[in-house]
């Protein structure tokens, strides 16, 4: 009875007055980029876009990313829920809220966020709602928090593109991808910052559906 109320515990939002109370100042983080070297919390270059991206454990979720052209800079962290300026482990326990997401900053001159949308939906299975894989918990949904009205949009318009493709493949599962407007973004310990460029064979929990998602 203890393992499934634990369980439950993990898979459901909690109520804003029971969530953890987290605390005023941010957890310390690393400053730079460890591959690139770009600043982590700016100043970034004018016009540049954000988006932040929720995929499960953001280890793998952040590799991917921060392999694209055009994006600038990406940063594991926490978004989506309630606690202020939580640890990694408050987050684990599923009493904050957050979704463990990456955060993007991007050259929309470069790389358009359908381009960057198409890879998110293409690396992990969308649908699984409050879980990936092995890893099950509220931390490790699928999520887009985007800037604003036209970038949420765009994710809905992709997220319709990438259903109707699992349809036609055969899949009968719906997509779970919470999209919403960006909240409060938090960065995750310096640990966790580019952890498979610091550790190359961590673990990457990124399984996709070996679906395309077709954009433009």
């Amino acid at each position: 009875m203890f393992l499934i109320d634990m369980f439950n515990k993990k898979t459901a939002m909690p109520a804003p007055e029971a969530a953890l109370p987290g605390r005023h100042e941010p957890i310390a983080t690393s400053e730079t980029h460890f591959v690139n070297g770009h600043p982590l919390k700016g100043p970034y270059p004018a016009g540049y876009r954000t988006v932040l991206l929720g995929m499960g454990c953001f280890w793998g979720a952040e590799r991917l990313l921060w392999q694209i052209p055009g994006v600038w800079v990406t940063a594991s962290g926490y978004s989506g829920g309630f606690t202020p300026n939580p640890t990694y482990h408050e987050t684990t326990t599923g009493l904050t809220g957050h979704a463990e997401v990456v955060l993007v900053v991007y050259d929309p001159a470069k790389v358009s966020l359908e381009t960057l949308l198409k890879a998110f939906f293409e690396a992990h299975d969308p649908t699984q709602g409050m879980r990936q894989g092995n890893d099950i918990g509220t931390t490790y949904r699928s999520a887009i928090y985007a800037g604003d009205a036209g970038d949420l949009e765009t994710a809905r318009r992709v997220r319709d593109a990438y259903q109707a493709a699992l349809t036609a493949a055969g899949r009968t599962d719906r997509i779970t991808t919470e999209i919403a407007e960006a909240g409060p973004f938090y960065f995750a310990e310096e640990a966790h910052q580019q952890y498979l460029a610091k550790n190359p064979g961590g673990y990457c929990g990124l399984r996709g559906t070996g679906v395309s998602c077709a954009i433009g």
